[in-house]
């Protein structure tokens, strides 16, 4: 897959992220970063989602440059439908089980080539710990890249913590009614006190053989191991969690990475990637250029969270009647086993004020004049994303990362509000005129043009971000 032979006195990087768009995402990003400081990249992706990208973006999308190529391994889950994300729990055990063998293949594959210079590091996505068993066996420094804020991956190291205090997993079900998840805990580093919910949830299960929960637990259990971890926030954004990780751990916070990338010059290839496992509709932007500024809702709940029949309708009859001009991406396996349908009635209401997508290009999409607010999952990618184009978000966390990205967004950087998880219309409704047209979300707009600006020191070339970035080529990558 690699194009021609390359320069041998270049250092050579593996990149392997996590086999989920988000994940990809943000570490092809970093990977075209670490290309244009010089390095060798050979960028890993299993033969399901490389088959996906070929399908998004086109058969050459993926041919790289003779120094920026992609390899593949097997994922060990029987082909599922290319146009789906895949059951993240059996994509999970398939993680921790299958695919350290196929990577130290790949890895003697690489070493053993004449048309590359031998691996020197391996870049690895902070939750795929089989990579660290790689390095011993193989003595490749590993570096781990978590695409998450600095406090959800801090409330994920209390994750050991919790079991010693036997606040994890759950002993019953009667735990998540009796206020228990709402007790304040005042021991996490660099965190005010906080509420137990307020961590990453994947603690919250009453199986101690819960796959995601072990798959997150063995992954924080071995951090320490890497030779340095790479956050992808800035310091600005969570001075207090970074400073707390300082202490003990060798961390890069590194972000946002597009807003990095937006300072190469326009010949680098790595300039104009493009990262999208769905065909991203363009026409969308078009649309929003017929908006008024500030006055589109844009909707998307990321590219793994599932909503019921019954959420995805209270969501648009709360949009109907908002009255609230919006643009909705509803992907098509948004709905759990069924095709995202909305009422004949939606769709004869909003025909003049409403977009629906299957997918979009979300960064232009946040970047345009015309959108004023982000109703979101709170996934760390979407926020980081929003944050560097100042726009203030509606916050509908589900699962993970989601809640703890959540509490800072609303409680710590004043741009957020927090919809409850059992939507209903009136709410929806409600929050979305506030949030659009209410004093509270003016505030916010403006509050949110205040981290912009922060975002944008940090990726300016004495910035932080910069900074640390070549701080990291320097002192451990090369």
């Amino acid at each position: 897959m690699g194009g021609s032979k390359s320069d041998h006195s270049k250092p050579h990087v593996v990149c392997i992220p996590l086999p989920v768009q988000s994940h990809i995402k943000a570490m092809l990003k970093f990977a075209r970063l670490l290309h244009h400081k010089g390095f060798h990249i050979t960028f890993v992706n299993t033969e399901f989602n490389h088959k996906r990208f070929l399908k998004s973006l086109g058969p050459d999308s993926l041919d790289g440059s003779p120094d920026f190529h992609f390899e593949t391994i097997p994922d060990g889950l029987q082909n599922s439908d290319e146009d789906t994300a895949q059951d993240h729990i059996l994509l999970g055990d398939s993680i921790r089980n299958k695919l350290l063998a196929p990577f130290l293949d790949l890895i003697t594959k690489l070493n053993n080539s004449t048309n590359n210079p031998s691996v020197s590091r391996v870049v690895s996505d902070g939750f795929m710990s089989f990579t660290l068993t790689a390095a011993e066996e193989t003595r490749i420094p590993t570096v781990l890249f978590f695409s998450f804020s600095a406090s959800s991956i801090m409330g994920y190291m209390q994750f050991p913590i919790l079991v010693q205090k036997g606040l994890a997993p759950l002993k019953d079900e009667s735990w998540l009614t009796n206020g228990f998840l709402d007790q304040m805990i005042d021991w996490v580093p660099g965190f005010k006190s906080i509420r137990l919910r307020d961590l990453p949830n994947n603690f919250i299960t009453t199986n101690p053989n819960d796959i995601h929960w072990n798959f997150c637990l063995q992954a924080i259990e071995r951090v320490r191991e890497a030779s340095a971890i790479i956050l992808h926030t800035f310091d600005a954004l969570e001075s207090h969690v970074l400073e707390a990780f300082s202490s003990s751990m060798l961390v890069y916070a590194i972000a946002p990475l597009q807003l990095l990338l937006n300072q190469l010059p326009e010949d680098d290839p790595s300039k104009h990637t493009r990262y999208s496992l769905w065909k991203e509709e363009t026409e969308c932007l078009k649309w929003l250029n017929s908006k008024a500024p500030n006055s589109v809702l844009y909707m998307n709940f990321g590219s793994i969270v599932n909503l019921t029949p019954k959420h995805l309708v209270e969501f648009g009859w709360g949009l109907v009647n908002s009255q609230l001009p919006f643009l909705w991406v509803i992907r098509p396996d948004l709905v759990v086993g069924e095709s995202a349908i909305l009422p004949p009635e939606f769709v004869a209401n909003t025909k003049d004020r409403g977009l629906v997508s299957r997918w979009c290009p979300q960064e232009e999409v946040l970047n345009h004049p015309s959108v004023g607010g982000f109703l979101t999952h709170s996934g760390w990618n979407s926020t980081i994303e929003s944050v560097a184009a100042g726009v203030p978000m509606l916050c509908w966390p589900l699962f993970g990362d989601q809640q703890t990205n959540c509490y800072y967004t609303c409680n710590e950087w004043g741009i957020g509000m927090e919809m409850s998880s059992d939507v209903k219309r009136d709410e929806v409704e409600r929050l979305v005129k506030e949030f659009m047209e209410g004093e509270k979300g003016e505030k916010m707009r403006h509050k949110a043009m205040e981290w912009k600006k922060h975002a944008e020191e940090a990726t300016a070339p004495n910035g932080s971000s910069s900074k640390n970035l070549d701080d990291l080529v320097n002192q451990v990558l090369l």
